[in-house]
């Protein structure tokens, strides 16, 4: 059994959606009847693969400012954790927290997701192995899915693929691969520091689509200390969170079966 964290906090400066549509805090956006978060908690619940664990965020003045995050909570194997400054040292902190690995790791924003997609994620997660395993989604089933929503991709020389917000840390040494990416997000503001950790050679490789998805997370294994594999995620739903009103907008239509 997998431990979960769902990361529910707002990046420095607040969410646009939140301001945009007047919320506390962006997971509550309504998508077709419910919160994303309250969407996210069902399907955990209903998941075979996850016992318990934390939802990580808000920070505690906006926690304690809308009473339906206690609604949410209530009845649940989970309990609320005040984020960081930043989504890796949250979740750094909350992976931490639940000390009882593997850790499942997604997002409270992730509206879509489904008891099936846990359960076949976590399974694939365990099969492949190493410290860290992230969900990818191939762009072109994304793609022939949803042809107007706009997904950031990531381009190797074998194929091209979306996050899905679905990780795994199945061991104490995957907290290696969270500190990297905190150690990157720090000089988010000063790329050319980003680079000399990835490496410019590298960086070059990739933008001239010489790097394999396999060859880049060795690479990228190699920079972390750690093991870092993938697996393939066969839903191009598992692609979509909810970070805009267009965002919103589509979750619900494929809700409702509109799309």
């Amino acid at each position: 059994m997998f431990s979960a964290v769902v990361l529910a906090g707002e990046r420095p400066g607040g969410s646009p959606l939140a301001r945009e549509l007047g919320l506390k805090a962006s997971v509550l956006v309504d998508v077709a009847g419910k919160s994303a978060l309250q969407r996210v908690m069902d399907a955990l619940a209903a998941a075979e693969q996850v016992s318990g664990g934390v939802v990580c965020g808000p920070a505690g003045n906006v926690y304690q400012a809308a009473p339906e995050f206690e609604r949410i909570l209530a009845g649940t194997s989970f309990h609320w954790l005040e984020p960081e400054a930043g989504p890796s040292a949250s979740a750094i902190k909350a992976v931490s927290a639940v000390s009882r690995y593997p850790v499942f790791v997604t997002t409270g924003d992730h509206a879509l997701l489904t008891p099936g997609l846990v359960d076949q994620f976590c399974r694939d997660a365990l099969a492949a192995g190493g410290d860290v395993v992230a969900g990818l989604a191939p762009y072109a089933l994304v793609r022939t899915a949803y042809p107007q929503s706009k997904r950031t991709v990531q381009i190797y020389s074998d194929g091209s693929f979306c996050g899905t917000n679905l990780f795994a840390v199945l061991n104490p040494a995957g907290l290696k691969a969270l500190e990297f990416w905190k150690s990157v997000e720090a000089d988010r503001k000063q790329p050319w520091k980003i680079a000399r950790k990835l490496g410019m050679g590298f960086l070059l490789r990739c933008a001239l689509r010489r790097v394999s998805l396999d060859q880049a997370l060795q690479h990228l294994s190699w920079r972390c200390g750690c093991t870092v594999r993938h697996v393939k995620i066969e839903s191009a739903r598992a692609a979509v969170d909810v970070d805009s009103v267009a965002d919103r907008d589509l979750a619900q239509r494929i809700l409702l079966g509109q799309a």
